[in-house]
């Protein structure tokens, strides 16, 4: 697992050592960035159920400002660290060891707004229509802002969540799906 791209390209990440965590290929990681990026001009990231945050980190990398990690495995919240310290890039970053529904509750008490959100649960076990939910009752997306749900393929993710529209869909292999969803107005 590697940086791809940007001002830390070609940097290795360190796995979270666990067989509880699926990261995502740089294959998987390089299209999803071709289509959500490749660049960007700041922004503010919401890496959820981050693992090794090699998506948030890989979005720093590519420009953003900064990112919010939240894992509740203290193993993928020690990898997180490891990763961010070896980058030199821990004033960029807020990690968290809690779940999803309530970082998301406590970032809504804190006004924070997001340009990019990935969900990246383990596969059949959350509703990405309740996360998404969960971002527009809190109202963490800024308007444009692009959520990215890595998935099982057989999985059927909704076409809209209240003000959040599907725009893309993928398959990578035989059972990886990737959705992109964007906020409307």
């Amino acid at each position: 697992m590697r940086v791809i791209s940007g001002d830390h390209k070609g940097h290795r990440l360190y796995s979270v050592p666990t067989h509880q965590t699926r990261p995502t290929t740089d294959k998987v990681k390089e299209a999803v960035f071709q289509i959500i990026g490749p660049y960007f001009d700041g922004g503010v990231v919401f890496d959820c159920f981050a693992g090794s945050g090699g998506l948030g980190i890989e979005c720093i990398s590519r420009g953003a400002e900064r990112a919010i990690f939240v894992d509740k495995e203290s193993k993928a919240i020690k990898t997180i660290w490891d990763n961010v310290k070896s980058l030199k890039i821990e004033d960029q970053v807020e990690v968290f060891r809690t779940d999803a529904y309530r970082a998301m509750k406590a970032a809504g008490k804190r006004g924070m707004k997001f340009s990019y959100v990935f969900l990246d649960p383990p596969y059949n076990q959350f509703s990405y229509e309740d996360l998404m939910q969960k971002l527009e009752e809190h109202e963490l997306l800024e308007e444009g802002a692009v959520i990215v749900c890595e998935h099982d393929v057989s999985e059927k993710l909704p076409l809209e969540v209240g003000n959040i529209h599907r725009f893309k869909q993928e398959e990578y292999g035989s059972n990886i799906g990737v959705t992109f969803y964007q906020k409307e107005e």
